[in-house]
């Protein structure tokens, strides 16, 4: 093939638009992607007119005026230097792109070649993270709000046993375990957010969306921790206040299961699996379907925590007459035997969790809402061999 033919082949493939013109403006050439950009379909409307047609002011009136000052005093403004503009499309809108200018001396002319790549997605990419940022900014702050009116209400609980010797002790030994639980838990995800947000913010300049998503799904994280660690707290005040109460009603465990497993599979690690199975002809049961869930996905969340990847989450259930059992198996790092007769007191955190998250007060929500549901917990477990956990319900 002549180079001349595969000069022209490379431009009219080019994904990137390309346009010619001379020292006056006038278009000489336009590749076929900068034709699409500019939404037009017959290069004979562009080719022979003046490139400003292609801009929105005030770039179309000072043009020419562009090419004249760089022609009499030689100062490069964009030349060489690529820069971001904006193009107006046959149907008058505008589009921004990034503009490359190079000049070429080819026969005693001056010829002036454009490289434009489309920004569209890029910004509009850009917009989308903006407006993600400034929710996740807004989710934090509401929930920031909540911890603070959930002290307000544990300082009026104080208030409300001040009466109790026992109990005040009690209620100040809590306190103490919040504050510096809480100090711990909320430092970590919350310094994460603040990093992420300030690299974000570096990233975006240099358009490099791969460490832009990275730091979101960081951000993403930290938020569900914080959210988490929350909910914890909001449902050890409604069971102290003695706002939680059980509701029966006729529940179909396979599908509770199957929609606990969808949901919990999302926040599984990588290749760990959540493997259910039903035991019975009957699939359905007379409890309360809000405690129960509640229940299975704070074990189950537990199991994921605490195992490592490429595990297996064993997740049973049996309906036998009266009787329904429920089980939750994992092969993680398992709790130390003398340390078992605690497990259920709130804030209580096994020695070798080490720097795993946590509160210390989902088992002891967890017991409470089965006691509610007229139900018994049971604890299997060795360490480094895993955990199992069963839920005992009879009508």
């Amino acid at each position: 093939m002549e180079t001349g033919k595969l000069l022209e082949a490379i431009i009219r493939n080019a994904i990137d638009g390309i346009i010619t013109i001379d020292n006056k403006g006038i278009v000489e050439s336009i590749n076929p992607a900068a034709m699409a950009l500019f939404g037009y379909s017959d290069n004979s409307e562009i080719i022979g007119n003046n490139i400003s047609m292609l801009m929105p002011e005030p770039d179309r009136s000072r043009h020419d005026s562009y090419i004249h000052n760089y022609l009499t005093t030689g100062v490069k403004h964009i030349i060489g230097i690529g820069r971001e503009v904006r193009g107006k499309r046959r149907d008058g809108t505008t589009f921004p792109f990034r503009l490359a200018v190079s000049e070429v001396n080819y026969k005693d002319r001056k010829i002036f070649t454009g490289f434009i790549h489309d920004l569209s997605k890029q910004k509009e990419a850009e917009e989308k993270l903006k407006e993600y940022t400034a929710e996740l900014e807004m989710k934090v702050t509401e929930r920031t709000k909540d911890l603070i009116k959930l002290i307000g209400e544990l300082e009026e609980a104080k208030a409300d046993v001040s009466l109790s010797l026992e109990k005040e002790k009690d209620l100040n030994q809590m306190k103490s375990r919040f504050v510096s639980m809480a100090s711990h838990e909320f430092r970590t995800p919350l310094s994460s957010v603040q990093l992420s947000a300030s690299l974000i913010e570096k990233y975006l300049d240099k358009h490099d969306f791969d460490n832009i998503t990275k730091h979101t799904n960081k951000i993403k994280g930290s938020v569900q921790l914080l959210t988490n660690i929350l909910n914890d707290f909001l449902s050890l005040e409604r069971l102290e206040a003695g706002k939680v109460t059980a509701v029966e009603e006729e529940v179909n465990l396979i599908r509770l299961a199957e929609d606990i497993i969808e949901e919990m599979q999302l926040l599984a690690k990588q290749n760990q699996h959540i493997v259910y199975q039903h035991t019975g002809e009957i699939g359905k049961f007379r409890i309360d379907p809000n405690l129960l869930k509640n229940s299975i996905l704070n074990l189950i969340s537990n199991a994921i925590k605490y195992s490592g990847e490429n595990t297996f989450i064993e997740f049973n259930s049996e309906i036998n007459g009266d009787s329904c059992i429920i089980t939750i198996k994992d092969n993680g790092i398992g709790i130390p035997f003398d340390e078992q007769k605690n497990l259920f007191e709130p804030f209580f955190r096994a020695n070798n969790t080490g720097n795993i998250p946590g509160t210390g007060l989902g088992l002891n929500i967890v017991k409470r809402y089965v006691h509610l549901m007229k139900g018994e917990v049971m604890c299997k477990s060795e360490v480094n061999k895993g955990t199992t956990f069963t839920l005992i319900f009879k009508n």
